[in-house]
């Protein structure tokens, strides 16, 4: 029995829409992990989808993450390594990176995940140009009641 791998001429790639409103950044990730993967579907190849994700300032987080979870980075000098909170992230100029920093740890840290990266578009606003690809619009809040959560 051999492995199927749909190629290129089978595949129908699809950009999918997610509003990230008022969803749950973790619970967000990890279907947009999910989708970037094609592990949603029955003839799985992975990098089959592209997925825009708009609304990225207005995630929510659980319990007090928002002030306790600490972003790090290191300079690469001595003594250089430099941290902050989720909460100055998404106020600064880039709320987007966040959102991408939980995919990007969802997906497995090889040559793949970094070319699946390329299918995924975050935008802080809810306008992106990408309307002439026509996403499906996919509704998170109404997959699980858990998605959401009120401030």
């Amino acid at each position: 029995m051999k492995t199927y791998t749909a190629t290129p001429a089978d595949i129908d790639k699809k950009w999918i829409l997610i509003d990230a409103e008022g969803v749950v950044l973790g619970r967000l990730a990890s279907i947009v992990a999910m989708r970037l993967r094609g592990k949603h579907k029955a003839s799985f190849t992975p990098h089959i989808d592209n997925v825009i994700v708009i609304n990225a300032d207005k995630v929510q987080m659980t319990g007090k993450k928002r002030d306790d979870k600490q972003y790090y980075w290191h300079t690469g000098y001595p003594g250089g390594i430099k941290h902050r909170s989720a909460r100055q992230i998404l106020e600064g100029a880039h709320p987007e990176r966040v959102v991408t920093q939980a995919i990007k740890r969802m997906l497995p840290g090889n040559r793949l995940s970094r070319q699946q990266m390329t299918n995924l578009r975050v935008y802080a606003g809810a306008e992106h140009p990408h309307e002439a690809q026509q996403p499906e619009v996919l509704d998170v809040k109404s997959l699980n009641a858990k998605n959401t959560r009120s401030a």
